[in-house]
């Protein structure tokens, strides 16, 4: 299978395993005759897996995939072009790369999604924390989004990210608020998903984006962030990865191409960070106040103790007090 299509091999992992594993166990006798191999390389082969993030499950009954990884053979993509690694730097460097290889370039609503990332980044030149041992439990994944964009409309594609996000976990988990500009919170405030968007950007074109997402699905990584973070299992235990990015990535492709007004409006319905005070950090220093409004063009309106109306395009919001 090319690599565009689904398994991304590194020189360390056999290749001709990974893609003969489902959530259903084959004993290592038919895996052998398969590969033309003996049982110990199986088994070898399995292991070297694990070790690369891989979550290869070994028992007697012989061997399989965790069920609901988001392995291609366990998803139906729909012909979407889509690589799964096991460890990577960065799901953002991969897609970039993929979309500058002059053979196999990446085609807008490609994917990569890895089980670990040792360079993830956030917002702000921030590192994107992982799960640490428990990689394989979330979903960390980065898309190449449709270009040239308007530049104008560059603040509104995170918007329309959240959107997808929030209308996901709120069917499969019934929760998911939206903290602007880029988080996804569950009732107690804290977080569930974060939302990255790099651009390269010429003129008023935007003409390479990739949007990068971290969900918790499984587990929630130990974090800094104010309120700390969550997981759905913890409001919906049976929810299993491959189901929620069965209905996450056509839920980013509509909501991505929507229209400006329809993100705003379907954005705000979702927001935890409207009518809340708000403390927010900017270039410019830190500003106290209320959230107000969502501009059409994705800024912030925050109105301070004095009655002064500040618009705010970039920052880091933190409510204060409690969720209503």
């Amino acid at each position: 299978m090319p690599a565009g299509a689904g398994w991304v091999q590194t020189a360390r992992v056999p290749a001709r395993l990974l893609p003969l594993l489902t959530d259903v166990p084959v004993s290592g006798e038919r895996l052998a005759r398969t590969l033309g191999v003996g049982r110990v390389s199986v088994n070898s082969f399995a292991r070297a897996l694990q070790e690369e993030g891989f979550p290869v499950v070994v028992s007697r009954r012989g061997y399989a995939l965790e069920a609901g990884s988001p392995a291609p053979s366990l998803l139906d993509l729909g012909g979407r072009p889509y690589r799964y690694v096991g460890t990577t730097g960065s799901t953002q460097d991969d897609v970039r790369a993929w979309a500058a290889d002059a053979q196999d370039p990446a085609v807008p609503g490609a994917v990569v999604l890895a089980e670990r990332q040792t360079s993830g980044r956030g917002r702000r030149g921030r590192v994107w924390e992982g799960p640490g041992e428990a990689a394989g439990r979330n979903l960390t994944f980065s898309m190449l989004l449709p270009a040239p964009v308007d530049v104008a409309r560059l603040a509104l594609l995170p918007l329309a990210a959240g959107v997808a996000l929030a209308r996901t976990t709120q069917a499969l988990a019934g929760v998911g608020g939206l903290k602007w500009p880029n988080d996804l919170l569950d009732p107690r405030g804290r977080k569930l998903a974060g939302i990255l968007l790099e651009a390269d950007v010429r003129g008023e074109d935007v003409t390479r984006a990739v949007l990068g997402i971290g969900l918790n699905v499984g587990s929630a990584p130990v974090t800094t962030q104010a309120g700390g973070s969550a997981c759905l299992q913890e409001f919906a235990p049976d929810v299993r990865r491959s189901d929620v990015l069965t209905v996450l990535l056509p839920a980013l492709d509509r909501w991505l191409a929507a229209p400006g007004e329809a993100i705003l409006e379907a954005w705000r319905a979702a927001s935890v960070t409207l009518g809340q005070p708000v403390t927010v950090s900017t270039a410019g220093g830190v500003l106290s106040g209320v959230a107000r409004e969502l501009a059409p063009d994705g800024a912030l309106v925050v109105v301070a103790g004095d009655g002064s109306v500040h618009r705010v395009t970039a920052g880091d919001v933190q409510l204060v007090g409690r969720l209503q």
